[in-house]
């Protein structure tokens, strides 16, 4: 498989529908169906057993540096890398539909999308929790209902989970970006 190879097939990246790796996987992979896993561990099996023909995977962001434990991972799975690009990461805080800014007490995310804003959550006084994902999250505070929690995810998981934007651009830096790096399996 090259970078330029545009015949469909399955490319894995970890998380649900609406976390930032789904979104790099249809804006780089239009072509391929995506399938997501719960962690980093389950798309990497993937591609070693030939369930997908490769994964996306966040290694490396421009605000926190080395994505753990996805660089580890890929590392020892002993994956072939083919192509990165860097993408810009835009964090919106989203809460269910009668929320109001000053009703969130809680924000929901992965770890490394919450270190890329924990500076605006602590000025809004809100409490960040960890959860596997951001797309996760998002659907996690949209089954809920409750007032009180958001999710901090790319603003097209609002649209996926039924949830408003409550404030975009969370993140502590404008240029915050992460590497994907598209991954194969070694050759046998």
């Amino acid at each position: 498989m090259t970078a330029e190879d545009h015949t469909p097939g399955r490319v894995a990246y970890q998380g649900a529908p609406g976390a930032f790796s789904h979104e790099a996987c249809l804006d780089l992979r239009p072509w391929d169906e995506a399938v997501g896993f719960e962690t980093f561990q389950g798309a990497i099996d993937a591609v070693l057993s030939g369930d997908c023909h490769c994964a996306l995977i966040p290694v490396e962001n421009s605000t926190v540096g080395v994505v753990e434990p996805a660089a580890t991972l890929v590392r020892e799975a002993g994956l072939v890398a083919v192509s990165d690009a860097w993408r810009p990461i835009r964090l919106a805080l989203m809460g269910v539909p009668d929320a109001r800014l000053s009703d969130i007490k809680t924000a929901e995310s992965h770890p490394v999308a919450l270190q890329q804003c924990s500076k605006a959550l602590n000025e809004m006084k809100i409490s960040a929790i960890e959860v596997f994902d951001t797309g996760g999250a998002a659907a996690a505070v949209a089954e809920a209902g409750d007032v009180s929690r958001a999710a901090v995810a790319p603003a097209r998981a609002a649209e996926v989970y039924g949830l408003i934007v409550l404030r975009n651009d969370l993140q502590d830096f404008s240029d915050n970006r992460t590497r994907f790096v598209l991954f194969t399996a070694p050759e046998a």
